[in-house]
């Protein structure tokens, strides 16, 4: 196989899944955002299964955040290593070594993206949780 179908597989193929990942992420945003909205905190017999209903997906929303970064980084890491590969082989010009590898890096460009609004997103609801939570406690006192 060559090389540069490789690099652009790997490249569209990691750009690819931190997309999807964005995807997951933003839909249970909108999934928890509105369930919260129309959560009666009063209609749960006890915390505990007020708890477990408020945290639902956020452990993914949290994977996400968490892993994207790590996704890109390891896309990044493979196109720069396809980079030296081509490298190795033919005589190159320096200008297309640099285009090759800031290319590389928007993997990592687009892992840290996702990472973010994850993040963002993550802690909206687990303050929004708390904020519920809190409002159960109030009125059980």
């Amino acid at each position: 196989m060559d090389i540069e179908v490789l690099k652009h597989l790997v490249d569209y193929g990691v750009i690819a899944l931190l997309v999807f990942m964005s995807f997951i992420s933003v839909w249970f945003f909108i999934e928890r955002v509105l369930f919260y909205k129309k959560l009666d905190v009063s209609s749960f017999k006890n915390k505990k299964a007020l708890d477990i209903a408020l945290t639902r997906h956020l452990t993914i929303i949290g994977t996400i955040a968490s892993n994207a970064p790590y996704i890109g980084l390891l896309g990044t890491v493979i196109a720069i290593m396809l980079t030296f590969m081509t490298m190795s082989n033919a005589e190159i010009e320096a200008g297309k070594i640099m285009a090759s590898l800031a290319l590389a890096l928007k993997a990592t460009a687009v892992g840290l993206v996702v990472a973010i609004i994850s993040m963002v997103f993550y802690n909206i609801l687990s303050r929004y949780a708390e904020v519920l939570e809190s409002e159960y406690e109030a009125k059980e006192v």
